[in-house]
């Protein structure tokens, strides 16, 4: 059988966009999201908005420890609770650190500090992006193919791993309760700027007596930086009360 032109420009143009198409597929993530991923995503997204009503209604203390380049810091205590702009307000608690030594350590003192701080404020502004997690972009993880579900049946626990989320070869993982309709614990894996400066945050959650869901402990760990930062929460209670 002869091919004409016509015949090979077409057959060149299908291969070409079935590759296109292939390539497209797999920028996107992996195998479709299954059916009941989609239907714990829905729970979890429902959890999630109801949640973070109840958890504006109340006052909390923060204890914040951190170990620098392998040095215990003194603690820090806040008190916390949301503001008008949905984001969480921090009050110093107790005495604060005084400086020491003469002025020019002092002086130095002062700028390693600022420097931390904003290393800090970026990391702050990162982990935005994914706590609290987003209905809207955990719901776009369904269309790119970067949601997979795994499940912990001993434990009545369902794994909802995220990958892409925030940035390019990032990955988050929430352990939901779906018959408490409540978060165990969140995992977060993602990087500063480069993927050599890494940034891992590991989050437990848990529950107040009127059902509401909140991070018991935080765990920070900036290995670029030697810093690792544990945060507590505690003592829960009503605004007004």
């Amino acid at each position: 059988m002869r091919l004409t032109t016509n015949t090979i420009r077409t057959a060149v143009m299908i291969a070409a966009i079935a590759t296109v198409t292939s390539f497209a597929a797999a920028q996107a993530g992996g195998s479709a999201v299954s059916a009941e991923a989609k239907q714990k995503l829905a729970a979890l997204k429902q959890s999630v908005a109801a949640n973070q009503q109840k958890l504006h209604k109340y006052q909390w203390t923060e204890v914040q420890q951190l170990t620098l380049k392998g040095e215990t810091k003194p603690q820090q205590q806040f008190m916390c609770q949301y503001g008008p702009d949905g984001n969480v307000e921090k009050y110093p608690m107790g005495p604060q650190e005084q400086p020491s030594g003469g002025r020019f350590k002092q002086k130095m003192i002062a700028k390693k500090k600022a420097e931390m701080q904003d290393y800090l404020g970026e990391v702050k502004s990162l982990l935005a992006a994914y706590l609290p997690p987003n209905p809207q972009k955990m719901q776009e993880a369904v269309g790119t193919h970067n949601l997979s579900l795994s499940q912990d049946a001993a434990a009545g626990i369902v794994n909802l791993t995220f990958t892409n989320y925030a940035q390019q070869g990032d990955q988050m993982v929430i352990a939901f309760d779906p018959k408490a309709k409540s978060i165990s614990n969140i995992n977060v894996n993602t990087y500063m700027g480069e993927a050599k400066d890494k940034v891992t945050l590991m989050i437990s959650y848990s529950t107040l007596p009127d059902g509401t869901n909140y991070p018991e402990k935080t765990t920070l760990d900036l290995p670029a930086k030697q810093m690792h930062i544990t945060t507590l929460n505690t003592n829960y209670r009503k605004l007004g009360m």
